[in-house]
């Protein structure tokens, strides 16, 4: 593991965890940590708006890039209908719950939510995958994780129903739920897909719906006029998406997936600390305690990935 390596991971840890508090610049909230601020008299963007553009953004980066590498896209039927479930469960519906769901919640608390991918993946696994079982220590992570979500969840209960709070956090949730069920889907049905095509077509697909779906939901549709909204969404569609997913393609090729993989354990922390140090969002015993405990869930989920991973950088390093 060289140190440059360790830079592409550290990179792409940053721009992924920090998507979450994009998402609320994009919707109109400052950066009061960076003394940024939208106009007082600008428009930001709906969340419909705002996922149709990213992806917009980053279905350019990565059409150059398919161009660069000359890649065919499949154009079979089955794999085509693959492709457009994928679009839809993968990436549309999820981006739309979260940023939704950012309307009403913080940044930190949807990072930490959807640190939850993982904990919902064995469940559906399980009964998907035949290799997939659901294991003692895998089911011992799932109680934790869950324990930690209700923890995150209590600081909005109310006696008389569920506050707009809650409805966000759900919305999270919900989201994270899709992620579980097209990363399944995704295994049985696109295997030995090129990462570049099928990052392609996936965004392809899902920009597509959102086109047909954007001007039923905000229509009509009126562009923004804040500049930092633009910037946060064209950030979230060629870094978060594109570039992305450039350095994580670069991880699995010097590292192979297992030990690429561990760079999604930096989500939640990323976004928890931007959102606190440049959102001004809250932090309260809840929020950290549901945190760690939802992190500790996925780590003992990931224990024997993580330790495999990590075991030969400690020889590597021993034998110095």
């Amino acid at each position: 593991m060289k140190l440059k390596e360790w830079g592409l991971f550290a990179l792409l840890g940053l721009v992924w965890g920090s998507s979450f508090l994009w998402i609320k610049v994009g919707q109109g909230d400052p950066l009061p940590g960076l003394g940024l601020f939208h106009p007082a008299d600008s428009t930001s963007f709906g969340p419909f708006l705002l996922v149709t553009f990213r992806l917009l953004f980053g279905l350019a980066g990565l059409a150059v890039l398919l161009a660069v590498r000359r890649q065919a896209v499949p154009r079979d039927r089955r794999t085509l209908l693959a492709y457009l479930f994928m679009g839809l469960f993968n990436t549309a519906v999820p981006f739309v719950l979260i940023t939704w769901g950012e309307t009403l919640i913080d940044s930190g608390v949807a990072s930490i939510l959807n640190g939850t991918v993982p904990l919902f993946t064995i469940i559906i696994a399980h009964f998907w995958l035949q290799d997939e079982r659901l294991t003692a220590p895998r089911l011992g992570g799932l109680l934790i994780g869950f324990v930690g979500v209700v923890v995150l969840v209590s600081r909005d209960l109310e006696p008389g129903g569920l506050s707009g709070n809650l409805w966000g956090q759900l919305a999270v949730i919900a989201a994270a739920i899709c992620y579980a069920v097209a990363i399944t889907f995704s295994r049985r049905h696109l295997r030995n897909q090129s990462p570049v095509v099928q990052s392609f077509m996936v965004l392809l697909f899902a920009d597509a719906l959102m086109w047909i779906a954007t001007p039923v939901a905000e229509g009509p549709l009126v562009l923004p006029t804040s500049p930092l909204a633009w910037f946060a969404v064209a950030w979230l569609g060629v870094l978060g998406s594109c570039l992305a997913y450039l350095l994580f393609f670069s991880l699995i090729n010097a590292w192979g997936p297992t030990r690429a993989s561990l760079v999604t354990y930096v989500f939640p922390v990323i976004g928890l600390l931007l959102g606190v140090l440049l959102l001004g969002e809250a932090a309260d015993w809840r929020l950290l305690a549901g945190s760690a405990l939802v992190v500790g869930g996925i780590l003992v989920v990931n224990f024997r990935s993580i330790a495999q991973a990590v075991q030969p950088a400690a020889v590597a390093a021993t034998a110095k």
